[in-house]
């Protein structure tokens, strides 16, 4: 027997939880160190990171599901953001979309220190901050960065599915059956993987070394 849920949001988290550190359908091949964590939602839902625009100390993203990627240097750090919305209207739905829009400001990522002290795994005490390879002893701040790239998949009801699909999505963007999202093991649909598969930098390459 499933149990209920007050809300489709709220099932929609509880299945992600469920869903791997690294967005499901990746390989952990290409270029680059392979750092990707779930950041929304976790196990403890505390403290989990939030996307925001610079200078903005109200405005906040919280995305379902939010899984990231931390790269580049400790210098010279940045993460790429994969990002899952449940949209239970197409109002919803647009809403959402216009805070992911492309935009001339640089998207930040705000990692709360709780979660960073907090191992990814149950069965591994390792804390994130060192997993995350970009920090060079504990943190006793939020750690900020900025978000390179941005993919966002879109969780649809039925009817509003149908109406997106003659739509033109931004190349950000993806679209999904809101019954991908609710399913008990949707991370294991072989379509839904190679969607996610393709929503990576690597997929705009031929090759990479």
């Amino acid at each position: 027997m499933l149990e209920p849920y007050y809300s489709l949001d709220a099932l929609v988290r509880a299945r992600l939880k469920k869903w791997p550190q690294r967005p499901p359908g990746l390989d952990g091949t290409g270029s680059g160190r392979d750092a990707w964590m779930r950041g929304r939602p976790t196990a403890d839902d505390l403290g989990n990171p939030f996307l925001k625009l610079p200078g903005s100390n109200r405005f906040r993203t919280l995305p379902d599901g939010l899984w990231l990627n931390f790269g580049g240097t400790p210098l010279e750090p940045y993460v790429d953001i994969f990002a899952i919305e449940a949209c239970g209207s197409l109002q919803n739905l647009l809403d959402k979309r216009s805070r992911f829009a492309p935009s001339t400001q640089s998207l930040l990522a705000v990692c709360p220190v709780q979660w960073l002290l907090s191992p990814a795994l149950a069965d591994d005490p390792t804390p994130r901050w060192k997993s995350t390879g970009l920090l060079r002893a504990e943190p006793t701040h939020p750690f900020v960065l900025p978000v390179r790239d941005l993919k966002v998949m879109y969780g649809l009801k039925t009817r509003h599915y149908q109406v997106a699909t003659g739509t033109l999505p931004h190349p950000h963007e993806y679209f999904v059956p809101m019954d991908a999202l609710t399913a008990v093991d949707g991370d294991k649909n072989p379509a839904l993987q190679a969607m996610v598969a393709r929503a990576c930098t690597a997929g705009n390459f031929l090759t990479l070394p």
